[in-house]
């Protein structure tokens, strides 16, 4: 397992080991012990599985507010995804900013996006499965989001506004400045 700290340093890409041979393929795809020896301590219980048909599929920004707040450690079984984590503790140095990475099935890598930030990705690929997991429970009432194409976060999205594919919901969401605190940082 190799990790990489992006420009917000609590969001992680993590390269897993792939062993492939004529046969095809066998990876460790989550190893609490290995992640808890690189610093960390996430527990997770539930898995979600989002299927895309076409290529340009914006999902996010998404996040749940505390109590429910959602760690979530993101991977591609198929095809591939832009990535984006958003932070949003107010305190932080990098409060308002985002970091983005490509997950993909050819660099066989996942990201973790802690809780206190909105996530939100963009197939790159048509037919695009992602499989993420999250240390809380889906909690209606928590489920909260930011519209994706806020100019004031500046996201450099690899679709246009045009051509993006998205839910109503999605498209209904709040602007960063409309958002309550809902997250401080903490040292």
């Amino acid at each position: 397992m190799e990790i990489e700290r992006l420009a917000i340093p609590e969001v992680i890409v993590i390269k897993i080991i792939k062993h492939e041979d004529d046969r095809g393929f066998f990876s460790e795809t989550y190893n609490q012990k290995d992640l808890s020896e690189a610093g960390i301590n996430i527990n997770f219980n539930q898995d979600n599985h989002a299927f895309s048909v076409l290529k340009g599929t914006v999902r996010g920004l998404h996040f749940q507010i505390p109590p429910f707040q959602q760690d979530k450690l993101v991977r591609v079984v198929a095809g591939a995804i832009f990535d984006v984590a958003v932070d949003l503790r107010v305190g932080s140095a990098t409060y308002g900013q985002y970091v983005s990475a490509v997950i993909d099935t050819h660099n066989w890598n996942q990201i973790l996006v802690p809780a206190g930030f909105a996530h939100g990705l963009c197939t790159l690929e048509p037919n695009t499965e992602v499989i993420y997991k999250v240390s809380n429970y889906y909690s209606p009432d928590h489920d909260k989001g930011i519209v994706w194409d806020d100019e004031s976060i500046g996201i450099k999205w690899p679709v246009s506004k045009e051509k993006a594919l998205l839910s109503s919901k999605d498209l209904n969401l709040p602007k960063f400045s409309d958002l309550p605190s809902y997250f401080k940082y903490i040292e």
